[in-house]
């Protein structure tokens, strides 16, 4: 089938290469950054969705946590990337903006392992980042050998429009679940995150 020049099938499903990296050399499932900012993210969103095309058996993994955790990665990720491109940070910036914010104090490595990153993937973001004026390090003063990161003014401004955009992504699953349940879904995750630590 004949490509169109903005990456696309003629069907519209995505061409974009699977398993690539950002400009920081992040790992990003699925679908490549440089790929989804030329035609506006549109075709990994649809082949994301795809997977709810059919309604097809799970087999062996009927009870199975991955899989269904897999799907809606993909499904959020294709949708973040593509609302936060514009911005043109680092997949990850996002999240590494809001630990910081919520986490005075905490360390580079403490930070990556709550946002799933490896420590030199954080450590990159965090260069970026601070090159843009939207983080500073600061020389702790408990201890000399590290610094502490903060968010700038500039930096938390941008967050706070960031998150604004993003979390609208979610809207969806919050209509289909309702505060009771999507709580519950919460805190459920949670528990799944600790017992995998």
């Amino acid at each position: 089938m004949a490509l169109r020049p903005e990456g696309r099938r003629a069907d519209g499903v995505s061409t974009c290469p699977a398993n690539g990296k950002t400009e920081a050399g992040l790992f990003l499932p699925a679908f490549d950054l440089a790929c989804m900012r030329r035609n506006g993210g549109q075709g990994a969103i649809r082949a994301a969705s795809l997977a709810w095309g059919r309604q097809l058996n799970w087999g062996v993994f009927e009870k199975s946590i991955g899989p269904r955790a897999r799907l809606i990665h993909n499904a959020l990720s294709a949708r973040s990337i593509a609302v936060s491109a514009p911005y043109e940070l680092p997949t990850g910036s996002l999240t590494v903006m809001a630990l910081i914010d919520a986490n005075p104090g905490s360390s580079q490595a403490e930070l990556a392992g709550l946002a799933g990153l490896a420590t030199p993937s954080m450590v990159g973001i965090i260069d970026e980042l601070e090159k843009r004026e939207l983080v500073t390090r600061i020389r702790s003063s408990t201890d000399r050998r590290r610094n502490d990161i903060a968010l700038t003014d500039k930096g938390h401004e941008l967050m706070t429009a960031l998150f604004a955009e993003v979390s609208r992504i979610e809207d969806p699953i919050k209509d289909a679940l309702g505060a009771k349940d999507l709580k519950l879904l919460v805190d459920l995750l949670d528990r799944v995150v600790a017992s995998l630590k």
